[in-house]
């Protein structure tokens, strides 16, 4: 199975509702599409959303990054030299690893077409079916309160709630959420950086004073900022997840030999794909670090290539995978089936993408 060509396009799909953090506000899903093609007829298929806030990515960077740095690398090569080829991927331009990641996950669609068999069960088939969260995006305590009952009336018992925009009402919003959907839904909390570290240590205090029984906290202040992360680690009770300051298996090492965080979450778009999300997963293991298996705001595409590495690992506890069911409608055909928070990994081989709907070609 050779390489022999390489489509690009581009999906809008609009959201629910707008999806606001601590950095960023959208209205809808706007990723980079990426088609393999090959000598057998089968495609493999890739997604890269344009996330500037988190890795830096704009959609002209993937496109650049793709067309003029990793198809010229990657064009007439066999499918199964993939070890080389991954890293010949990985070394051909630097970051960039949204791009990678789209590349990536098509690359590994098609080496499980090959040999016709799903990628999660190549990587270790613990369980087809997982259960994820769902966001509550950072509003007002009486939205944020509105939309975590609509979410509990859709079958949904875990709530990721997105805080860090002024301290003292996070805790108010925290408080309206729990009165409104009571004690046994699970309410995980995520300030994208949005704090400092003595200011995270003194509201998650107040949050654990107040009985709101928060899973974990993620991310509660700046990336670069693992002295500061440890501190916070050291300083609640509430379990810290690392995320913006994972961005590769370096990272996570080093967050791990520090015990600067009690979590770690895997995203494919910081990692540059599967290939290198597997050796965070791997550091994990070695650490008894649980993970969480998370995306940015993405498509079907890009969340299916996650839904696989979440299905092979036991290692992977926690699921945020709901970026499909944010979007009013799902153009991706094949793939994961979703029903609200239950995922079912797809048995067709490689990642089961059959085509896309509404897909505008850039060439």
């Amino acid at each position: 199975m050779k390489i022999t060509k390489i489509r690009l396009g581009r999906i809008s799909v609009p959201l629910r509702v707008p999806f606001k953090t601590a950095v960023r506000s959208v209205s809808s899903v706007e990723d980079v599409i990426v088609e393999i093609h090959t000598d057998t007829g089968a495609i493999g298929y890739g997604e890269a959303p344009p996330t500037g806030a988190v890795t830096g990515d704009t959609a002209g960077a993937i496109i650049g990054a793709i067309q003029d740095h990793i198809a010229p690398t990657i064009l007439g090569r066999e499918v199964d030299d993939f070890e080389n080829l991954m890293l010949a991927l990985q070394g051909c331009i630097l970051k960039n690893t949204s791009a990678k990641a789209a590349v990536d996950m098509a690359l590994w669609d098609l080496y499980g077409q090959l040999y016709h068999i799903p990628v999660y069960k190549m990587l270790g088939g613990s369980r087809s079916k997982i259960v994820t969260d769902i966001t509550i995006s950072v509003n007002d305590p009486e939205e944020m309160a509105r939309d975590a009952r609509n979410a509990i009336d859709r079958g949904y018992d875990c709530l990721k709630c997105k805080v860090g925009k002024d301290a003292p009402l996070d805790l108010r919003r925290l408080q309206a959420i729990r009165a409104e959907v009571g004690k046994d839904v699970k309410i995980r909390i995520d300030a994208n950086q949005g704090w400092k570290p003595k200011e995270a240590v003194r509201i998650l205090g107040q949050m654990e004073d107040a009985g709101l029984d928060i899973e974990f906290v993620e991310q509660p202040v700046a990336q670069h900022d693992l002295t500061g992360l440890k501190y916070v680690t050291d300083n609640v009770t509430i379990p810290v997840m690392a995320d913006e300051s994972v961005q590769n298996a370096a990272d996570a090492l080093t967050i791990m030999q520090m015990r600067a965080a009690d979590l770690v979450n895997i995203k494919l778009m910081k990692a540059g794909g599967l290939y290198n999300a597997l050796k965070i997963a791997s550091a994990a293991e070695v650490y008894g670090v649980e993970c969480m298996l998370g995306c940015m705001l993405e498509a079907k595409i890009s969340v299916n290539a996650a839904i696989h590495l979440a299905c092979a690992k036991q290692i992977i506890t926690k699921i945020d995978l709901d970026g499909p069911v944010l979007c009013t409608e799902d153009p991706i055909l094949g793939g994961a089936v979703f029903n609200e928070k239950d995922i079912t990994v797809s048995d067709e081989p490689g990642l089961g993408i059959k085509g896309i709907e509404k897909l505008t070609y850039l060439d």
